[in-house]
């Protein structure tokens, strides 16, 4: 059995779609699989141990993308059934070239036309539970979601550790600000050592906080991890704060003790899965979730109302 399966462009929705994957797994327990996606959710994920292939997509790097689709559609080959967990036509345009006679994505007029099944999840839901939905068509058994799973190894730290994930790569309505992630980490910066993370394009974030904790030995990891690494040292942590964000979901998967700030995002959509060491802060604002990358408004109250202060005691309780 070889399943062929286009992944998320996105860390945590990728993450989020492990579960979906681990239910074929358990229904097609020799099933071979073979991965695709950006790079960023192929480094997290092919470390399946029944991934036996995996390639990141670049169809849309240079010239053409749909002749770059067939190609790579071609070079893919045909699979025993496919899955794509992403809602875009080329991701459709693959599966339908490579030949493979039973396919299945989200239900849309590109599916309807290329695919097998085109599937409508059961709305409002989780999105781990959407891609349950869409998997479904696969299996001649329930598939059950679980937790989120990763196959990557735990960090080791020498003494009690809290993670300060600042960042969120879709844009700086979900970010709450640096003065106050630095206000949470100075209250606990004796109980815990504090490592700070943050993708290439957060390292001035890292930074900012960095700058207010002069006197406090801390980590910045800002730029400085591989995906896979980024994955292992969250996995590692005792305590975890952090935005709506591909590193909530990391932590998720590992039971990561997480506090979690949402602000223009569906929280109930994308919040951390089956954690139960998570709380959410967030405040119920008319005008959202919103779901833009930037502050309609131009106010941001949804996460400038939110006060350090606040961060602080669902921490302790936490605790």
């Amino acid at each position: 059995m070889t399943i062929l399966i286009i992944l998320p462009n996105w860390l945590g929705d990728a993450v989020m779609a492990t579960p979906a994957i681990e239910a074929l797994c358990v229904a097609y327990p020799n099933a071979k699989l073979t991965m695709v996606g950006s790079y960023v959710s192929i480094e997290a994920l092919k470390h399946h141990p029944q991934c036996v292939r995996s390639y990141v997509d670049e169809t849309k790097k240079s010239g053409n993308r749909f002749l770059n689709t067939y190609r790579f559609a071609k070079e893919l080959g045909a699979h025993d059934m496919a899955v794509t967990f992403r809602n875009q036509p080329h991701s459709s345009l693959i599966l339908f070239c490579s030949g493979t006679a039973v396919t299945v994505g989200r239900k849309s007029w590109h599916s309807k036309l290329f695919l097998t099944h085109a599937i409508k999840p059961s709305h409002p839901s989780h999105l781990v539970e959407q891609y349950r939905d869409i998997a479904q068509s696969l299996a001649q058994i329930p598939l059950i979601q679980g937790q989120l799973k990763l196959h990557l190894p735990v960090h080791q730290y020498h003494r009690p550790t809290l993670g300060i994930n600042p960042g969120a790569t879709y844009g700086s309505a979900k970010r709450w600000y640096p003065e106050k992630f630095a206000e949470v980490a100075l209250a606990f910066s004796n109980h815990y050592e504090i490592v700070l993370f943050g993708g290439p394009n957060e390292v001035d974030m890292a930074k900012d906080i960095e700058s207010r904790l002069q006197g406090i030995a801390i980590i910045n990891m800002a730029g400085k991890t591989s995906v896979s690494e980024l994955c292992s040292m969250i996995a590692g942590l005792d305590m975890f704060i952090t935005n709506d964000s591909g590193p909530m979901h990391v932590a998720a998967a590992y039971q990561v003790p997480t506090v979690a700030i949402f602000g223009p995002t569906r929280h109930l959509e994308t919040s951390q899965w089956m954690n139960e060491k998570s709380v959410i802060v967030r405040h119920k604002m008319e005008c959202a979730p919103c779901m833009k990358r930037e502050c309609p408004l131009g106010h941001h109250e949804c996460m400038t109302s939110i006060t350090s202060n606040e961060v602080i005691e669902v921490v302790r309780n936490l605790i």
